[in-house]
């Protein structure tokens, strides 16, 4: 029997909403789910850290998840919290991308064993995909009065939003249809911004195929002064060393504040309540200022740039304080 996914989940308060029935489904058998991550770049950033972790702990619980990189979604172009449509990648880009991407997953998941993580590119079904075809078998299934109800749509409406970017939601939610059709998946998981989009996606299920299919979102991380998180002062924080190094990953989590390292060892790390309740009460009794963020710091970068880099940036910073 699966460990419970949920109530793992909920200590951590990485949920922001759930489709009723989600636990019980879930803890009744060992299932499938699936997080689609958006190949806008080559890297990750540690905003996507939220959504890797929670397939992690659907891993650990004993279910099997799988990680969509949206190959052609990417060519569309999620509205969903933005103001202004995006600017198109071409194929290419995308390809170099949906690479970039996939390497990073491996570090993370576990693609071997009973329940093996899977990598799925939602270019593999559309390629070949004709637009008929799909307002046919697809957009049928949809009214426009309810895609005009989401939250994406309606906040865009006063500014415009071009068919490219309405039809999104369609997309994605077919992608859930394909994954449960094809791959069992049960629930998709995402941020508070894609309920939307889930939701359309179960209800695409339910419509045109009659089966089981479940939502959980995760809250929108943001930092104690109320500032956006994942952002420093030179800009995204990455996954790629190359493009942020390992020393600056390390001080992103150093300078957390106590109430934003109280949250975020819980999120981003592993370490189970007993181990994360008594760092909390270590530090506020320590001498050390930076305790936990420095267990926080040291936790994260390690799983992301190995025990050499945080090795590294310890001595790094060492370095320059002393000079200070």
């Amino acid at each position: 029997m699966p460990k419970n996914f949920i109530a793992e989940l909920q200590w951590r308060g990485m949920i922001h909403d759930m489709m009723p029935g989600t636990e019980e489904a879930l803890n009744k058998q060992v299932s499938s789910g699936y997080i689609g991550f958006d190949p806008t770049a080559d890297s990750l950033h540690v905003g996507s850290l939220v959504q890797i972790m929670i397939l992690v702990h659907f891993q650990r619980a004993g279910h099997k998840p799988y990680a969509l990189v949206g190959g052609a979604t990417g060519m569309v172009g999620d509205p969903s919290g933005k103001s202004q449509e995006r600017n198109l990648l071409d194929a290419e880009t995308l390809n170099k991308n949906v690479e970039g991407v996939r390497k990073q997953l491996e570090s993370f998941l576990s693609f071997e064993g009973e329940n093996a993580a899977e990598m799925v590119n939602n270019f593999d079904w559309f390629k070949d995909m004709n637009f008929l075809d799909f307002i046919r078998d697809v957009g049928k299934h949809i009214s426009v009065n309810y895609m005009m109800a989401k939250d994406s749509v309606k906040s865009r409406l006063e500014t415009g939003m071009s068919f490219t970017e309405f039809s999104y939601q369609l997309v994605q939610g077919y992608d859930f249809f394909h994954l449960n059709k094809h791959k069992n998946c049960i629930v998709q998981m995402g941020g508070s911004d894609q309920w939307g989009n889930i939701v359309t996606g179960t209800e695409l299920i339910r419509r045109k195929g009659g089966g089981e299919a479940y939502a959980v979102t995760t809250p929108l991380i943001k930092k104690a002064d109320g500032s956006k998180f994942g952002k420093s002062e030179g800009g995204n924080v990455w996954l790629d060393a190359e493009r942020t190094s390992p020393y600056k990953f390390y001080q992103f989590w150093l300078n957390a504040s106590d109430e934003d390292a109280e949250k975020y060892i819980k999120i981003f790390t592993l370490k189970d309540e007993e181990e994360i309740d008594s760092l909390i009460a270590e530090h506020k009794e320590s001498y050390n200022p930076r305790f936990l963020q420095e267990a926080l710091a040291a936790d994260i970068t390690a799983r992301v740039h190995g025990e050499e880099a945080v090795a590294g940036a310890i001595e790094t910073s060492k370095a320059l304080f002393s000079k200070t």
